[in-house]
C-alpha cells in the first residue's frame, strides 16, 4: 500500500495566482473501481491555468477548495480500470488537479501513451499540440504548398503550428513582435516567413513577397488590430480561426471582409473538442503527436522549471510577457 503523503495545489477563492494558490498536504486517495492512481511528474502553467484560478476561464472552479492544473503527465501507480496497468505513462485528458504529486481520478480522465515520451514534453502534449493539429485539420483542407498566416507565432501553439505545417508541406507566415530575437529559432522549426507585425504597411509588404498567392487560413491568438491584419492577408473565402485573445481586445470585422471577400470566422476551444469528439479520433491524433514528440520532430520550448512548493513564483513567471518557453512544475520534487 502506498504510504506517502500527497502534496497538492489548490485555492479557496478566485484571484491572482500568486495571491490565492496554496500548497497543502493530504493523504493519497485510494482508487475505486474504474479509477487510476497516478504519480504526476510534470505540468506546464498555461494561460488557461491562470484564467481558471482568476475565475474567468470557460471551466469554473468549485470553491472553497478547488484543485489547480489542467494539463500534465504521470505514471500509473495503481489501476482499477480496464486497459491501464501500473507503469503506464499517461497524460491528463479531462478534469482538474494536475498540480499534485498523486492524483486519483476516473480512467476516462487520462490517456495512455503507447510511445514513451520525455515527461516534460509529454506534460505539454494535451493542449498546444492538439490545438495546432485541430487548427490545421479541422477547418480548411490544406494541401502541400498552401500558405497560412498566424499571429503570436512564438507562443506554444504557434511553434507547434510551424512544426506540424512543415510535416504537411504547408508554408507559414509568422507574425511576431520581436523578429530579430525570434527569426533564427522559428526558422529552425520550419517557419517560412517571420514578420514584424508592427512594421508599417506590414500586410502590403508581406503579400509582395508572396506574389499573387494569399493564405487560405489564419490562426488568431491575439484579437484586436492583430486579427484585422490577419484577415487583410487572407484569400477570398478563406477562414480565420480564433483560439485566444492575448490582447484582450475584441475582433472588429470590416463589412467588406464579410461581403466581398467572404471571410469565414470560426473559434477553437480544444477542451470542448475533447468533450465531443469520438474517443477513437482523439486517440489517433495523440498517437501521431506523441510519436512525433518521441522522434524529436515536435517539441516545445521550456523557459524554466519549478518544484511544487514554488508554484506562486512559477505562476508569476508564467505571466511575464517575454519568456523563452513554458514554465514547468516538476511535481515529484
Amino acid at each position: 500500500m502506498l504510504m506517502e503523503r500527497n502534496r497538492r495545489v489548490s485555492f479557496s477563492r478566485c484571484g491572482e495566482p500568486e495571491e490565492v494558490l496554496e500548497v497543502g498536504e493530504s493523504g493519497v486517495v485510494a482508487p475505486q473501481a474504474g479509477d487510476l492512481m497516478v504519480r504526476m511528474l510534470a505540468s506546464p502553467i498555461n494561460p488557461a491555468d491562470i484564467n481558471f484560478v482568476q475565475g474567468v476561464y470557460g471551466i469554473k472552479p468549485v470553491l472553497p477548495d478547488s484543485p489547480a492544473g489542467l494539463e500534465g503527465c504521470g505514471v500509473v501507480i495503481e489501476s482499477k480500470a480496464e486497459g491501464f496497468e501500473s507503469g503506464d505513462q499517461v497524460i491528463m485528458l479531462r478534469g482538474v488537479g494536475a498540480w499534485s504529486r498523486f492524483l486519483t481520478a476516473p480512467a476516462g480522465n487520462f490517456l495512455k501513451l503507447n510511445t514513451t515520451v520525455d515527461p516534460i514534453q509529454a506534460a505539454m502534449l494535451k493542449v498546444n499540440p492538439l490545438t495546432a493539429w485541430r487548427m490545421l485539420h479541422g477547418y480548411v483542407e490544406l494541401r502541400p504548398g498552401d500558405w497560412i498566416v498566424q499571429n503570436a507565432a512564438n507562443s506554444g501553439v504557434g511553434r507547434c503550428i510551424i512544426q506540424i505545417a512543415r510535416k504537411m508541406g504547408v508554408k507559414t507566415i509568422n507574425f511576431v513582435r520581436r523578429p530579430d530575437a525570434l527569426r533564427d529559432e522559428l526558422t529552425a522549426l520550419g517557419a517560412d516567413l517571420v514578420v514584424d507585425e508592427n512594421e508599417e504597411d506590414v500586410v502590403k509588404k508581406t503579400l509582395a513577397q508572396l506574389g499573387k498567392i494569399r493564405p487560405v487560413l489564419a490562426s488568431n491568438a491575439v484579437g484586436g488590430d492583430s486579427a484585422l491584419r490577419l484577415m487583410d492577408m487572407l484569400a477570398p473565402g478563406a477562414s480565420m480561426v480564433t483560439f485566444g485573445a492575448m490582447s484582450r481586445k475584441s475582433i472588429k470585422v470590416p463589412n467588406g471582409f464579410l461581403i466581398f471577400k467572404g471571410i469565414q470566422l470560426k473559434g477553437l476551444w480544444v477542451t470542448q473538442w475533447l468533450k465531443t469528439a469520438p474517443r477513437e479520433e482523439i486517440e489517433e491524433a495523440y498517437a501521431l503527436l506523441s510519436g512525433w514528440m518521441a522522434e524529436g520532430v515536435l517539441s516545445q520550448a521550456v523557459d524554466s522549471e519549478y518544484c511544487i512548493d514554488q508554484v506562486c513564483e512559477a505562476a508569476a513567471k508564467a505571466r511575464q510577457e517575454f519568456r523563452n518557453g513554458k514554465i514547468i512544475l516538476k511535481l515529484g520534487e
